[in-house]
């Protein structure tokens, strides 16, 4: 088959997926709309008491009996049918984007967020990510919300000022659960993992990562240097530096990854791009620490940490209840701007 041949078929197929996608597109809009107009209907009656809860049971029951080519309409679902309404009738937010999603990544968020605003969160980051079920599940399984919200990443201020989106893109800390490494494991160790398990690694990252090379080879001066991992970072148009560390951050660190940064800006970074980033990923950090050592550097970086598992989720809920809290009594003027209490009568 000529090369010429080949480009057309390709034209043809890709017209083909595309129309396929869109399709299914409009039947999920029509489907989950449905499900929002059965849903408001069944909360209507019961809070209007025209129906009592026992009604949605005969209701799925004629259904089943009188309507068997109606599937889908079990008492399960209907219930979460009206669950669905009334948990975004009254968000102005996220009411819009619920048509967006299928109704099997619904029943996940339902399921398993309570906060409306942990819902928005991971319905924007499925819509935005085109998250698969399973991909859903892994990220509120792994408290993602939690940790944005309680763990916001850590930034330079270079980095702050060329990627005002990168506290959304980076995280403080990054899963690595699927790794299953020794306690006392190595570089070496770390970073083998995480290329034998690079689609995961990626999922963790964000779908916006692309990987460019591990122990990625940089000349200067007749010497060579190595990134222990390099990626590409379509959203922000820029390399993506990763330098691995099994000990806690030492200030140290950041002028080998300023160094990197810059022998890829010079040497590898094309023109259309932006400059690249780095991140000091390491087993543990002082926040304070961090914080200084990032107030001065010239290099667009953050430091993040890695952990191969979590705080059970409660226990992260629990932090999380707390800072809202804590954030609502400082709206309120009953916070001092060191989250500290104020004594009755005081000023902040």
């Amino acid at each position: 088959m000529s090369e010429v041949l080949e480009q057309s078929f390709s034209e043809v197929v890709n017209l083909i997926r595309g129309a396929r996608h869109k399709a299914y597109q409009a039947v999920n809009t029509v489907l989950i709309d449905l499900y929002w107009q059965v849903g408001q209907y069944i909360s209507q009656k019961v809070e209007s008491a025209s129906w009592g809860e026992g009604v949605i049971d005969n209701l799925a029951h004629h259904i089943a009996k009188d309507h068997p080519d109606l599937k889908g309409f079990t008492r399960p679902n209907l219930f979460r049918m009206r669950q669905l309404y009334e948990a975004y009738r009254h968000d102005a937010k996220v009411s819009p984007l619920v048509r967006q999603l299928p109704w099997a990544h619904h029943l996940i968020v339902l399921n398993k967020c309570k906060l409306s605003e942990e819902r928005e969160f991971y319905i924007r980051l499925a819509i935005k990510d085109r998250l698969s079920k399973r991909e859903l599940e892994r990220q509120i399984d792994g408290c993602l919300f939690e940790r944005k919200v309680l763990l916001p990443a850590k930034v330079s201020p270079p980095a702050a000022f060329l990627f005002p989106d990168a506290q959304e893109e980076f995280k403080d800390i990054y899963l690595l659960d699927f790794l299953n490494l020794p306690d006392n494991h190595s570089e070496k160790d770390l970073k083998n993992g995480l290329v034998s398990n690079l689609k995961k690694f990626l999922m963790e990252l964000g779908r916006d990562f692309c990987f460019a090379g591990e122990e990625y080879r940089l000349q200067v001066g007749g010497q060579d240097f190595f990134v222990d991992l390099l990626f590409f970072h379509r959203g922000l148009s820029c390399l993506v530096a990763f330098e691995l560390k099994i000990d806690d951050f030492k200030p140290g660190y950041m002028g080998q990854l300023s160094f990197y940064l810059e022998a890829l800006d010079r040497d590898v970074r094309k023109a259309h791009e932006k400059p690249s980033i780095g991140i000091l990923l390491c087993k543990s950090k002082d926040s304070e620490v961090v914080e200084y050592a990032l107030s001065r550097t010239l290099s667009p970086a953050l430091v993040a940490e890695y952990k191969t598992c979590l705080p059970r989720k409660e226990i992260l809920q629990q932090k999380l209840n707390e800072f809202y809290e804590l954030e609502a009594d400082r709206a309120k003027g009953n916070v001092g701007g060191d989250g500290r209490m104020l004594a009755e009568g005081s000023v902040a």
